[in-house]
Protein backbone atom coordinates (compact mmCIF):
# COMPACT_ATOMS: atom_id res chain seq x y z
CA UNK A 1 0.00 0.00 0.00
CA UNK A 2 1.27 3.21 -1.31
CA UNK A 3 2.19 6.03 1.82
CA UNK A 4 -0.43 8.60 -0.06
CA UNK A 5 -3.15 6.14 1.32
CA UNK A 6 -4.85 6.52 4.67
CA UNK A 7 -2.97 4.57 6.93
CA UNK A 8 -3.00 4.77 10.87
CA UNK A 9 -6.94 6.00 11.36
CA UNK A 10 -8.26 6.68 15.08
CA UNK A 11 -9.68 3.16 16.20
CA UNK A 12 -11.19 2.59 19.43
CA UNK A 13 -11.34 -1.19 18.98
CA UNK A 14 -8.76 -3.76 19.81
CA UNK A 15 -5.83 -4.65 21.72
CA UNK A 16 -2.67 -3.24 19.71
CA UNK A 17 -1.04 -0.12 19.94
CA UNK A 18 -0.76 2.07 17.61
CA UNK A 19 2.36 1.64 14.99
CA UNK A 20 4.40 4.35 14.21
CA UNK A 21 4.06 5.79 10.69
CA UNK A 22 6.05 5.33 7.67
CA UNK A 23 8.62 7.59 7.98
CA UNK A 24 8.22 9.13 11.35
CA UNK A 25 11.50 9.27 13.54
CA UNK A 26 11.04 7.71 16.99
CA UNK A 27 9.77 10.95 18.70
CA UNK A 28 9.07 14.34 17.69
CA UNK A 29 8.92 17.74 19.53
CA UNK A 30 6.61 20.17 20.81
CA UNK A 31 7.32 23.41 22.87
CA UNK A 32 3.95 24.16 24.17
CA UNK A 33 2.93 27.24 25.24
CA UNK A 34 3.59 27.96 28.99
CA UNK A 35 6.34 25.14 29.03
CA UNK A 36 10.08 25.27 29.97
CA UNK A 37 10.57 21.99 28.06
CA UNK A 38 9.70 20.93 25.13
CA UNK A 39 6.92 18.14 25.21
CA UNK A 40 8.43 14.95 23.56
CA UNK A 41 5.48 13.24 21.82
CA UNK A 42 6.65 10.36 20.66
CA UNK A 43 4.16 6.91 19.35
CA UNK A 44 5.49 5.30 22.74
CA UNK A 45 3.56 7.80 24.51
CA UNK A 46 0.44 7.61 22.36
CA UNK A 47 0.42 3.73 23.28
CA UNK A 48 0.76 5.09 27.31
CA UNK A 49 -1.65 8.22 27.17
CA UNK A 50 -4.66 6.12 25.17
CA UNK A 51 -6.68 3.41 26.71
CA UNK A 52 -5.04 -0.12 25.85
CA UNK A 53 -8.22 -0.59 23.42
CA UNK A 54 -6.54 1.77 21.08
CA UNK A 55 -5.63 1.02 18.05
CA UNK A 56 -4.44 2.22 14.37
CA UNK A 57 -5.24 0.51 11.50
CA UNK A 58 -6.20 1.64 7.61
CA UNK A 59 -6.64 0.57 4.23
CA UNK A 60 -6.68 2.68 1.02
CA UNK A 61 -9.55 3.68 -0.65
CA UNK A 62 -11.79 0.53 -1.86
CA UNK A 63 -13.90 1.21 -4.90
CA UNK A 64 -17.63 1.45 -4.90
CA UNK A 65 -18.00 3.25 -1.79
CA UNK A 66 -17.86 -0.21 0.36
CA UNK A 67 -15.82 -1.21 3.38
CA UNK A 68 -14.17 -4.57 3.87
CA UNK A 69 -16.52 -6.01 1.42
CA UNK A 70 -19.87 -4.98 2.76
CA UNK A 71 -21.64 -1.94 1.59
CA UNK A 72 -22.16 0.72 4.36
CA UNK A 73 -25.65 2.24 5.31
CA UNK A 74 -25.26 6.19 5.20
CA UNK A 75 -27.11 7.59 8.07
CA UNK A 76 -27.91 10.93 8.94
CA UNK A 77 -28.92 12.39 12.32
CA UNK A 78 -31.87 14.80 12.83
CA UNK A 79 -30.82 17.66 14.83
CA UNK A 80 -32.15 16.96 18.87
CA UNK A 81 -34.74 19.84 20.12
CA UNK A 82 -34.41 22.50 22.47
CA UNK A 83 -36.91 23.86 24.52
CA UNK A 84 -37.87 27.66 24.56
CA UNK A 85 -36.57 28.20 27.70
CA UNK A 86 -32.86 26.61 26.27
CA UNK A 87 -33.31 28.89 23.16
CA UNK A 88 -33.71 31.78 25.47
CA UNK A 89 -30.87 31.34 27.40
CA UNK A 90 -28.60 30.66 24.78
CA UNK A 91 -30.00 34.25 23.60
CA UNK A 92 -29.10 35.67 26.69
CA UNK A 93 -25.57 34.12 26.66
CA UNK A 94 -26.00 33.26 30.19
CA UNK A 95 -24.61 29.76 31.11
CA UNK A 96 -23.65 28.42 27.77
CA UNK A 97 -21.90 25.94 26.41
CA UNK A 98 -19.70 25.53 23.89
CA UNK A 99 -19.36 22.53 21.47
CA UNK A 100 -15.64 22.42 20.19
CA UNK A 101 -16.00 20.80 17.02
CA UNK A 102 -12.32 19.58 15.52
CA UNK A 103 -12.29 17.21 12.97
CA UNK A 104 -9.40 14.95 12.97
CA UNK A 105 -7.31 11.82 11.14
CA UNK A 106 -4.16 10.42 11.92
CA UNK A 107 -2.45 13.36 13.65
CA UNK A 108 -2.30 11.68 17.02
CA UNK A 109 1.31 13.70 18.10
CA UNK A 110 -0.76 17.22 17.37
CA UNK A 111 -4.06 15.75 19.25
CA UNK A 112 -1.82 14.99 22.65
CA UNK A 113 -1.14 18.63 22.48
CA UNK A 114 -4.39 20.29 21.57
CA UNK A 115 -7.01 18.56 24.24
CA UNK A 116 -5.31 19.36 27.13
CA UNK A 117 -4.30 22.74 25.77
CA UNK A 118 -7.44 23.48 24.81
CA UNK A 119 -9.39 22.10 28.02
CA UNK A 120 -6.86 24.16 29.94
CA UNK A 121 -7.42 27.62 28.13
CA UNK A 122 -11.27 27.59 27.89
CA UNK A 123 -11.45 26.43 31.87
CA UNK A 124 -9.49 29.78 32.39
CA UNK A 125 -11.86 31.64 30.50
CA UNK A 126 -14.82 30.14 31.92
CA UNK A 127 -16.52 28.84 29.13
CA UNK A 128 -18.26 25.56 29.44
CA UNK A 129 -16.67 23.12 26.46
CA UNK A 130 -17.18 19.57 25.36
CA UNK A 131 -14.62 18.63 23.41
CA UNK A 132 -15.51 16.35 20.11
CA UNK A 133 -13.24 14.75 18.01
CA UNK A 134 -14.47 14.13 14.43
CA UNK A 135 -12.19 11.61 13.35
CA UNK A 136 -12.95 10.17 9.98
CA UNK A 137 -12.27 6.34 9.62
CA UNK A 138 -13.60 5.46 5.91
CA UNK A 139 -11.90 4.94 3.42
CA UNK A 140 -12.27 8.33 1.21
CA UNK A 141 -10.30 11.39 1.28
CA UNK A 142 -10.30 13.81 4.30
CA UNK A 143 -13.50 15.99 4.20
CA UNK A 144 -13.32 18.40 7.14
CA UNK A 145 -16.46 20.34 6.06
CA UNK A 146 -18.74 16.92 6.15
CA UNK A 147 -17.04 16.22 9.52
CA UNK A 148 -18.18 19.20 11.12
CA UNK A 149 -21.66 18.50 9.95
CA UNK A 150 -21.87 15.66 11.55
CA UNK A 151 -20.37 17.10 14.97
CA UNK A 152 -23.30 19.48 14.77
CA UNK A 153 -25.88 16.80 14.49
CA UNK A 154 -24.33 14.82 16.93
CA UNK A 155 -23.26 17.31 19.61
CA UNK A 156 -26.32 17.05 21.51
CA UNK A 157 -29.06 19.89 22.89
CA UNK A 158 -26.61 20.60 25.85
CA UNK A 159 -24.41 22.74 23.51
CA UNK A 160 -25.78 26.18 22.32
CA UNK A 161 -22.84 27.33 19.63
CA UNK A 162 -19.70 25.84 18.34
CA UNK A 163 -16.55 26.14 17.26
CA UNK A 164 -15.25 24.72 14.41
CA UNK A 165 -11.59 24.48 15.42
CA UNK A 166 -8.32 23.11 13.84
CA UNK A 167 -6.74 20.46 15.67
CA UNK A 168 -2.93 22.21 14.79
CA UNK A 169 -4.23 26.01 16.00
CA UNK A 170 -3.16 26.76 19.71
CA UNK A 171 -4.46 30.20 21.31
CA UNK A 172 -1.77 32.01 22.61
CA UNK A 173 -3.24 35.20 23.93
CA UNK A 174 -5.73 34.71 26.80
CA UNK A 175 -7.60 37.55 25.70
CA UNK A 176 -9.20 35.79 22.72
CA UNK A 177 -12.89 35.60 22.46
CA UNK A 178 -14.69 32.18 23.13
CA UNK A 179 -17.86 33.37 24.12
CA UNK A 180 -21.69 32.73 23.11
CA UNK A 181 -21.43 34.74 19.50
CA UNK A 182 -24.71 36.08 19.96
CA UNK A 183 -24.73 38.57 16.98
CA UNK A 184 -23.23 36.34 14.83
CA UNK A 185 -20.21 34.55 13.64
CA UNK A 186 -17.17 35.27 15.44
CA UNK A 187 -13.74 34.64 13.51
CA UNK A 188 -11.31 33.90 16.29
CA UNK A 189 -8.43 33.16 14.01
CA UNK A 190 -8.92 36.59 11.44
CA UNK A 191 -6.42 37.43 8.89
CA UNK A 192 -4.71 39.80 10.60
CA UNK A 193 -3.52 37.34 13.69
CA UNK A 194 -3.39 33.81 11.52
CA UNK A 195 -0.29 32.74 11.08
CA UNK A 196 -0.70 31.49 7.37
CA UNK A 197 -3.50 32.77 5.71
CA UNK A 198 -4.36 36.46 5.57
CA UNK A 199 -6.86 37.41 2.92
CA UNK A 200 -9.85 39.11 4.06
CA UNK A 201 -12.41 36.95 3.15
CA UNK A 202 -10.93 34.20 5.08
CA UNK A 203 -12.68 32.24 8.19
CA UNK A 204 -11.21 28.83 8.52
CA UNK A 205 -9.03 28.30 11.32
CA UNK A 206 -11.41 29.02 14.51
CA UNK A 207 -14.96 30.05 13.65
CA UNK A 208 -17.66 30.60 16.18
CA UNK A 209 -21.51 30.17 15.75
CA UNK A 210 -24.60 29.63 17.90
CA UNK A 211 -26.67 26.80 16.32
CA UNK A 212 -29.25 28.68 14.83
CA UNK A 213 -26.52 30.78 12.39
CA UNK A 214 -25.17 27.70 11.80
CA UNK A 215 -28.41 26.17 10.94
CA UNK A 216 -29.16 29.45 8.65
CA UNK A 217 -26.53 28.66 6.42
CA UNK A 218 -27.28 24.63 6.17
CA UNK A 219 -24.11 23.92 7.51
CA UNK A 220 -21.33 23.50 5.16
CA UNK A 221 -21.28 22.29 1.54
CA UNK A 222 -20.33 18.28 1.33
CA UNK A 223 -18.71 18.42 -1.83
CA UNK A 224 -15.34 19.51 -0.31
CA UNK A 225 -12.98 16.09 -0.57
CA UNK A 226 -8.84 16.68 0.00
CA UNK A 227 -7.63 19.82 1.87
CA UNK A 228 -9.44 23.85 1.36
CA UNK A 229 -11.63 25.95 -0.55
CA UNK A 230 -14.53 24.33 2.18
CA UNK A 231 -14.33 27.54 4.01
CA UNK A 232 -14.33 30.16 1.52
CA UNK A 233 -17.67 28.81 0.14
CA UNK A 234 -18.43 29.01 3.42
CA UNK A 235 -18.01 32.33 3.53
CA UNK A 236 -20.50 32.70 0.49
CA UNK A 237 -23.16 30.68 2.85
CA UNK A 238 -22.75 33.22 5.57
CA UNK A 239 -23.10 36.34 3.28
CA UNK A 240 -26.45 34.64 1.64
CA UNK A 241 -28.08 33.83 5.07
CA UNK A 242 -27.80 38.11 5.80
CA UNK A 243 -25.00 37.04 8.76
CA UNK A 244 -22.20 39.18 9.63
CA UNK A 245 -18.54 37.98 10.70
CA UNK A 246 -17.25 39.27 13.40
CA UNK A 247 -13.22 39.52 14.21
CA UNK A 248 -10.66 40.22 17.15
CA UNK A 249 -9.98 43.62 18.87
CA UNK A 250 -7.47 45.28 20.57
CA UNK A 251 -5.28 41.66 20.27
CA UNK A 252 -1.89 43.25 19.77
CA UNK A 253 0.17 40.08 19.36
CA UNK A 254 -0.19 39.86 15.52
CA UNK A 255 0.62 36.76 13.88
CA UNK A 256 2.34 35.56 16.81
CA UNK A 257 -1.74 35.26 18.61
CA UNK A 258 -1.35 31.22 18.09
CA UNK A 259 0.71 28.61 17.48
CA UNK A 260 0.36 26.57 14.75
CA UNK A 261 1.88 23.03 15.11
CA UNK A 262 1.67 21.55 11.75
CA UNK A 263 4.54 20.37 9.97
CA UNK A 264 4.36 20.41 6.17
CA UNK A 265 7.85 18.97 5.66
CA UNK A 266 6.20 16.05 8.22
CA UNK A 267 2.75 15.29 6.36
CA UNK A 268 1.53 16.64 3.23
CA UNK A 269 -1.57 18.19 2.59
CA UNK A 270 -4.23 16.50 0.04
CA UNK A 271 -3.85 19.28 -2.83
CA UNK A 272 -5.04 16.64 -5.16
CA UNK A 273 -7.26 17.87 -8.13
CA UNK A 274 -9.40 14.88 -9.82
CA UNK A 275 -11.93 14.67 -12.76
CA UNK A 276 -13.84 18.22 -12.38
CA UNK A 277 -12.90 19.24 -9.03
CA UNK A 278 -10.28 21.52 -10.03
CA UNK A 279 -13.55 23.93 -11.76
CA UNK A 280 -16.46 22.57 -8.95
CA UNK A 281 -14.37 24.14 -5.67
CA UNK A 282 -14.67 27.79 -6.92
CA UNK A 283 -18.61 27.17 -7.40
CA UNK A 284 -21.33 27.78 -4.28
CA UNK A 285 -23.75 24.82 -3.18
CA UNK A 286 -26.62 25.72 -2.66
CA UNK A 287 -28.04 22.83 -2.35
CA UNK A 288 -26.16 20.48 -0.04
CA UNK A 289 -25.19 21.05 3.35
CA UNK A 290 -26.27 19.53 7.21
CA UNK A 291 -29.86 18.49 5.07
CA UNK A 292 -27.97 15.94 2.93
CA UNK A 293 -24.64 14.82 4.98
CA UNK A 294 -23.89 10.81 4.71
CA UNK A 295 -22.33 9.08 7.37
CA UNK A 296 -22.79 6.82 10.23
CA UNK A 297 -21.34 6.82 13.50
CA UNK A 298 -19.03 3.58 14.18
CA UNK A 299 -18.27 4.42 17.36
CA UNK A 300 -18.62 7.40 20.01
CA UNK A 301 -16.42 6.59 23.23
CA UNK A 302 -15.44 9.22 26.29
CA UNK A 303 -11.80 9.75 26.94
CA UNK A 304 -9.25 12.41 28.91
CA UNK A 305 -6.32 12.61 27.73
CA UNK A 306 -3.95 14.19 30.80
CA UNK A 307 -6.82 14.62 32.14
CA UNK A 308 -8.61 16.64 29.94
CA UNK A 309 -11.94 15.13 29.03
CA UNK A 310 -13.19 14.44 25.48
CA UNK A 311 -15.55 12.45 22.93
CA UNK A 312 -13.84 11.10 20.00
CA UNK A 313 -16.77 10.32 17.18
CA UNK A 314 -15.66 7.25 14.68
CA UNK A 315 -17.23 8.75 11.46
CA UNK A 316 -17.67 7.11 8.16
CA UNK A 317 -18.51 9.09 5.34
CA UNK A 318 -20.49 8.35 2.52
CA UNK A 319 -19.60 9.84 -1.01
CA UNK A 320 -21.62 9.29 -4.26
CA UNK A 321 -19.26 8.83 -6.48
CA UNK A 322 -21.21 9.66 -9.54
CA UNK A 323 -21.78 13.16 -7.96
CA UNK A 324 -18.07 13.72 -6.60
CA UNK A 325 -16.01 11.58 -7.94
CA UNK A 326 -12.91 13.70 -6.34
CA UNK A 327 -13.73 11.72 -3.09
CA UNK A 328 -11.44 8.85 -3.77
CA UNK A 329 -8.14 8.54 -5.15
CA UNK A 330 -9.04 6.84 -8.38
Amino acid sequence: MGPGRREDALRLRGRRSPPRPRGSSPGRLFRLPGCSLPWRCSWAIVSLLWPSSLSCSGEGPVPDGRTGGRPRQALRAAPLPRSPARRDEARRGARTRLALLVPFRERFEELLAFVPYMHRFLSKKKIRHHIFILNQVDHFRFNRASLINVGFLESGNDTDYIAMHDVDLLPLNEHLDYSFPETGPFHVASPELHPLYHYTTYVGGILLLTKQHYELCNGMSNRFWGWGREDDEFYRRIKRAGLQVRRPSGITTGYETFQHLHDPAWRKRDQKRIAAQKQEQFKVDREGGLNNVRYRIESRTDLSVAGAPCTVLNILLDCDTNETPWCTFG
